[in-house]
């Protein structure tokens, strides 16, 4: 299988408080980003200043890793992201100042999460799905850390949690495919799974129908991981 997992961290510092959108403090800069070819290439995306890594991927080193990613759909890999339709893809078009390529990209990548999404009503996030699908590798930091690890110049650091987090989607990649199934840690700290056939694209996961959140008080809409790409294409998906 030609698979190629991608990933990217943020350069701006902010607190959050608990049940907060992460998108009030948008827009984003982008900090670093990394790709791993299963079983093949891994590479780190920065751009450089006074010889050293810089605070921000500038915007032709970001246009050049989308350019890489279409390049690598075009030769058929499974481009894939955990949340990359909502989150990674959408900041590397904003600092690209590209979000049209962006958004063919997106719409033609796989998001194991988003398709989890679609299925349970509820997002998930990549360590408790590791955790529980036998992936023995381990994030190496919490998310929320790693812009005030690069600011603080940790940047190899960063740039190995980054890659770390590529490679093990391709790892939970696989394991989805294996068991045709997602399994992850609940809150309680039990064991839960959710059958998933197959992996299918953001486009055919888009067109299938909508999760059933009849049982939620606050739901989350299934269209906040793919407007940005509604108001790229000036119509609905």
């Amino acid at each position: 299988m030609k698979l190629l997992s991608f990933d990217i961290e943020l350069a701006d510092v902010f607190d959050m408080k608990p049940g907060e959108d992460m998108e009030q403090y948008a827009p984003f800069h982008i900090s670093v980003a990394a790709t791993a070819i299963y079983d093949g290439e891994e590479r780190i995306w920065y751009s450089e200043e006074n010889g050293k890594p810089a605070l921000h991927l500038n915007q032709q080193r970001a246009h050049e890793l989308l350019e890489y990613l279409d390049e690598m759909q075009q030769q058929d890999y499974m481009v894939c992201a955990w949340n990359g339709l909502s989150f990674d893809l959408k900041w590397i078009g904003h600092q690209a100042n590209d979000m049209a390529l962006a958004a063919k990209i997106a719409l033609k990548s796989y998001d194991p999460m988003f398709q989890f999404f679609n299925i349970a009503g509820f997002p998930v996030g990549l360590a408790k799905v590791a955790q529980s699908m036998g992936v023995s590798q381990e994030k190496l930091m919490d998310g929320a850390d790693a812009p005030q690890q690069w600011c603080d110049g940790n940047h190899q650091l960063v740039m190995d949690y980054c890659l770390g987090d590529c490679q093990m989607t391709n790892q939970i990649v696989l394991a989805i495919q294996e068991a045709k199934a997602v399994k992850w840690v609940t809150a309680r700290g039990k064991t839960s799974s959710k059958p998933m056939p197959y992996l299918k694209t953001v486009e055919d996961v888009i067109k299938d129908p909508e999760p059933d959140q009849s049982w939620m008080d606050t739901p989350m809409p299934r269209s906040k991981f793919y407007e940005w790409v509604q108001d790229v294409n000036d119509s609905d998906i």
